[in-house]
């Protein structure tokens, strides 16, 4: 009996149950998709509430209304001709472009991080900026400014060829010669641009000059957003879709080629892909730094590193950023603009040392 009483007494060993794998996926699946679908929210009420803050205050439910009058069957209220004009003619144009812009630098940001597997490398790695800032700098200075966003794209894309040309070898490309093939362009187009300024530029055309070269979105017409929006179209939306091949690019060309995949092909297209894009956006708000620098940081510190999911946060993340910068630079100091490049880099430049700060402190 006290046998019987001691098996009946006794408990079982305690078992320790794995997490379900699956279950895991599906949770942080499920967890990404809400920040996906806050992020895009946040997006869309960013540009209502950016394009009512002006001179003249027009509120989000206003603007709202204002866009939703002129594709209604209706048509646009008369009774709102100003409105309209404001509206349709110089805010919405202007946040329009500034999301994209903002979308395009931090998408490039993250594939040339991932690319080469430096923490450093941003949009701009490839000269691409500097060969645009020639170019454009060229053509306000010989007063056609028409021409500024053709030029722009040109020379940034000018600039990427050289870059490219200079680091392939046999056909292939490796990440530093790269590197050092982009700063040498960099540095010999941005000398050139500092000697044209120099020989040509004075009065109101070296304001104009300087604006642009600091970053600017004023003056942006559905023109300007157009050029950003095609090019997001034509390489950052082919771009997303490439979250599965950066994430083989982590671990090397090595890891890659186990997977069926070729480097040296993926890497050409990938950085042509990134030149076209970033082109595309220089030419329309001039040199941003930090935005493709920080942003992808900052993604990759809230929602892990996983390419899938940090390309298209980081777009999002990117474009609400750029929105709120355009925005404090044309209210804070009106009817005075600050350059918007100002803004991204006081913003950027303290929140990148702080998260230097923050991984030498983890380490």
């Amino acid at each position: 009996m006290r046998a019987l009483h001691s098996q009946a007494g006794a408990l079982p060993h305690p078992v320790l149950i794995s997490p379900d794998p699956e279950s895991t996926y599906r949770t942080r699946k499920r967890r990404l998709t809400l920040l996906l679908l806050l992020l895009l929210a946040i997006m869309l009420l960013s540009l209502a509430t950016a394009a009512a803050v002006g001179p003249t205050y027009i509120s989000p439910a206003e603007v709202i209304a204002v866009v939703a009058e002129k594709f209604g069957a209706a048509g646009p209220d008369p009774s709102k001709q100003v409105q309209n004009a404001i509206m349709w003619e110089l805010r919405l144009p202007r946040v329009v472009t500034a999301a994209v812009v903002g979308a395009g630098l931090a998408v490039g940001g993250v594939v040339m991080q991932g690319l080469t597997r430096n923490p450093l490398a941003d949009p701009y790695l490839l000269g691409v900026s500097s060969g645009a800032s020639l170019a454009a700098v060229s053509v306000l200075l010989l007063g056609v400014a028409l021409l500024l966003p053709l030029a722009a794209f040109a020379g940034a894309l000018a600039a990427m060829a050289i870059a490219l040309g200079l680091a392939s070898s046999s056909g292939r490309l490796s990440t530093t010669r790269t590197v050092l093939a982009g700063l040498a362009v960099s540095s010999l187009a941005s000398s050139l641009t500092s000697f044209v300024i120099f020989w040509t530029a004075q009065g109101d055309s070296y304001r104009e000059v300087l604006s642009w070269l600091m970053g600017s979105l004023s003056g942006s017409t559905w023109s300007s957003a157009g050029i950003a929006v095609v090019g997001f179209l034509l390489a950052g939306v082919p771009i997303l879709l490439t979250g599965r091949m950066l994430d083989a690019f982590a671990f090397g060309d090595s890891a890659a080629s186990s997977l069926g995949l070729n480097p040296a092909r993926i890497r050409w297209a990938m950085m042509g892909a990134v030149a076209l894009l970033t082109g595309c956006m220089v030419a329309v708000s001039g040199a941003l730094g930090f935005v493709g620098l920080v942003i992808p940081h900052v993604v990759r510190l809230l929602a892990g590193a996983g390419h899938r999911t940090v390309l298209p946060l980081s777009a999002l993340t990117g474009a609400v950023f750029l929105i709120w910068a355009d925005t404090v630079a044309r209210s804070v100091l009106s009817p005075r603009e600050i350059p918007v490049g100002v803004i991204t880099a006081l913003v950027g430049a303290p929140a990148f040392a702080f998260l230097i700060w923050r991984q030498k402190k983890g380490s």
